[in-house]
């Protein structure tokens, strides 16, 4: 599908979020978590990354975790709320997003993006961007929120909904299914692609304690068909309650689910490993796990 026919999020609203995060500015620990994972992953790969872009730069979180590493020369930080660029002073900035990248094509060695991509309309078409402004060789480290996301809080208000209102409109954002993104790397050029994803538990005093550090991370409903105007006060109430009855610790607080799934992928090089021919393999795969070979049809102990 193009791009302009893949319309979940509005994009307007997404921006007015972040240039909201960036006058907050309080709800950074999930970014900054984000980030030290790719600069953990970074931390693997022996060699060193003259140019890099940094994509959902917001105040430098990336650069911050970086610290020196990778061998960067130049490094650029762009992110689509000029708000939030302002708070990263001194570096080369771009007010830009992935689904419009300015950049020339093969303009860097390393590409860096802590949870930005999953507000996408269009993912696979930003990722071909990606792909075309890596050099040959270069290396895509992403981080984006996954399908388990916020599952509590999700739960809490289709049942608060049902309850009260009869129907439940969309509070929470659909997030990419870990299990698809090697594919659609595969699909739209990428090398090598590698993808995991772990959870991180935050605990909140309440559902609108909740609320608020989203609503400071710039992370809140953005979705298109999403309910214009005001929740009723009846279902914040019995959301709450839901949330606190159904996972709420025995402390009294509750928990809240960040799935953050990690992508690494190369731009392709001649160089690169390539995947052996069917039936260019030198050892039978009966002999590499020990066991005896039967031919198609035949049972066992025959």
């Amino acid at each position: 599908m193009a791009g302009d026919e893949i319309q979940v999020f509005d994009r307007r609203a997404v921006l007015k979020h972040r240039d909201r995060a960036a006058v907050l500015g309080t709800g950074e620990f999930l970014f900054e978590a984000a980030a030290e994972r790719l600069a953990d992953r970074l931390d693997d790969v022996k060699r060193r990354f003259a140019r890099a872009l940094v994509l959902g730069a917001r105040g430098g979180v990336m650069r911050a975790a970086l610290r020196g590493r990778g061998g960067i020369e130049i490094l650029v930080e762009a992110d689509e709320s000029a708000a939030l660029l302002a708070r990263a002073p001194g570096a080369m900035r771009a007010a830009a997003g992935a689904e419009a990248l300015p950049f020339a094509a093969q303009s860097f060695d390393l590409l860096l993006s802590p949870l930005a991509l999953h507000w996408i309309n269009d993912l696979p078409g930003a990722l071909i961007q990606l792909r075309r402004c890596l050099k040959p060789d270069g290396l895509l480290l992403a981080a984006l929120l996954g399908g388990e996301t916020l599952a509590e809080l999700r739960h809490a208000f289709i049942a608060a909904e049902l309850a009260v209102e009869g129907g439940a409109s969309p509070r929470v954002s659909p997030m990419a299914d870990a299990r698809e993104l090697g594919g659609l790397l595969q699909r739209v050029g990428f090398a090598l692609p590698v993808v995991d994803s772990d959870r991180i538990t935050a605990t909140y005093a309440d559902a609108l304690a909740l609320c608020r550090e989203l609503r400071a991370m710039g992370e809140t409903n953005a979705l298109r068909d999403r309910r214009r105007g005001f929740t009723r006060r009846a279902t914040l109430l019995r959301a709450g309650a839901i949330y606190s009855e159904k996972f709420g610790g025995a402390d009294g607080r509750i928990p809240a689910t960040f799935e953050i799934v990690t992508l690494t992928a190369w731009a392709p090089h001649e160089s690169q490993p390539k995947p052996l021919r069917p039936g260019a393999a030198k050892v039978r795969l009966a002999k590499a796990l020990g066991t005896s070979e039967r031919s198609a049809g035949e049972k066992a102990g025959r």
